[in-house]
C-alpha cells in the first residue's frame, strides 16, 4: 500500500542515544486508512535535523511533502517507519461488541511504533509525540509502557519539534500514496476515486466527498471498503437503505451461563454505516433457539453418522 522503510537498522542507531517523533495523518476524513509515521534520528544529529527544513506535512504543498519525504528517505542518518490503519480495520474496532475507540486505536499504533524500534535495536532515548486526548495521561500512559525511556507529548508537537515534523511528512505522504494507488475490492461499474477531501459533514463539507458517497452507496451492501462506515458522517446517506435482520443459531457464550435468550440483531444498513445496533429478545425454548428454528423443529447437527 506504500514505501516500506529500509528492513535493516542503521548501525548508529544501536550505538548512540536516539530520539523519535511520532505522528499522524488522515484521523478525521470517512475515507481512507489512518496512518501514523515516525522518525528517528541520533541524539547527536538534532541541530542537523532542524535545518532540513521539515514542518507540519498540513502546512506543506504536496509537492514539497513529496520532495522532503524522498530526502529523508536517502539520508543514512534518519530512519522511520509506518502502521498503516485500514478503513475496514479502524471501523470493525469501533463497532465491535467490546468497543475500541479512535483515542486508544491511536495510543495503541504509537505504542506499536516506538515497540517496533526497540525491537529493531534501537537505543531510543527520548520520544515526541503529538498528542490524542489529554497530554498528561497520555504522557504517563506511556511512560509506564516504555519506563526507560523520556516521553514528550504536546499539543501541535509537528510544529513544535522537527523530529515530529518529520515524522508528519511521513504519515501524510504515506497515506496520499496509499489513497492515489488504492485498489477496490469491490467490481462495481463506474467507481472512480474523485473523493475530494474526505469530509462530508456540516463542518467544512467537501461537495465531492458528499457527492461520490451518493454514488457509491448500495442499499443493501453500504460503501466500499475505502469507506469508515462507523463514522457518524455516513448515516444520513442511508435513510432509505434496506433493513436487514441478522439470525444466528449460535448461543452467545453468556447466554448459557445467565440463562439469556440468543438475540436477534437488526443493522438498518448492515452497520455499513455507523447506525447503533438494535437489539430485541426473541421468545425461545431457553436454549437461545429462535421461532424460526422451533417452528420447523430443526435443529443444529454438528458431527454427521
Amino acid at each position: 500500500m506504500a514505501d516500506a522503510a529500509a528492513a535493516t537498522t542503521p548501525e548508529w542507531a544501536t550505538k548512540e542515544p536516539c530520539l523519535m517523533g511520532i505522528d499522524e495523518a488522515g484521523r478525521g476524513p470517512v475515507l481512507g486508512p489512518m496512518v501514523y509515521g515516525c522518525m528517528y534520528c541520533a541524539r547527536s544529529y538534532n541541530e542537523t535535523l532542524a535545518t532540513l527544513k521539515f514542518a507540519d506535512s498540513k502546512t506543506l504543498k504536496e509537492e514539497q511533502r513529496e520532495e522532503l519525504f524522498e530526502s529523508l528517505k536517502v539520508n543514512s542518518s534518519i530512519g522511520w517507519e509506518v502502521d498503516v490503519i485500514c478503513p475496514k480495520d479502524l471501523s470493525a474496532k469501533m463497532l465491535k461488541r467490546s468497543k475500541v475507540n479512535l483515542n486508544e486505536i491511536s495510543h495503541n499504533s504509537a505504542m506499536g511504533l516506538v515497540r517496533k524500534v526497540l525491537d529493531m535495536g534501537v537505543l531510543l532515548a527520548e520520544v515526541y509525540i503529538d498528542t490524542v486526548g489529554d497530554p498528561e495521561k497520555y504522557q504517563i500512559k506511556l511512560t509506564e509502557k516504555f519506563p526507560g525511556i523520556k516521553f514528550v507529548v504536546a499539543k501541535k508537537a509537528d510544529s513544535l519539534y522537527p523530529v515530529v515534523s518529520g515524522a508528519s511528512i511521513v504519515a501524510k505522504v504515506t497515506r496520499d500514496k496509499a489513497l492515489r494507488n488504492w485498489v477496490f475490492d469491490e467490481t462495481a461499474l463506474n467507481m472512480h476515486m474523485k473523493t475530494g477531501s474526505g469530509y462530508p459533514g456540516v463542518y467544512g463539507a467537501d461537495p465531492d466527498t458528499k457527492q461520490w458517497l451518493e454514488d457509491h452507496k448500495h442499499p443493501v451492501f453500504g460503501f466500499p471498503t475505502l469507506v469508515r462506515f462507523s463514522w457518524g458522517t455516513c448515516t444520513p446517506f442511508f435513510k432509505d437503505a434496506v433493513e436487514v435482520t441478522w439470525e444466528s443459531d449460535e448461543v452467545d457464550e453468556d447466554a448459557t451461563n445467565t440463562g439469556r435468550a440468543k438475540r436477534q440483531v437488526k443493522l438498518s444498513s448492515l452497520g455499513f454505516t455507523g447506525f447503533k445496533r438494535k437489539t430485541e429478545e426473541i421468545e425461545s425454548s431457553g436454549k437461545g433457539r429462535c421461532k424460526f428454528f422451533q417452528a420447523r423443529k430443526l435443529e443444529l447437527v454438528r458431527k454427521f453418522q
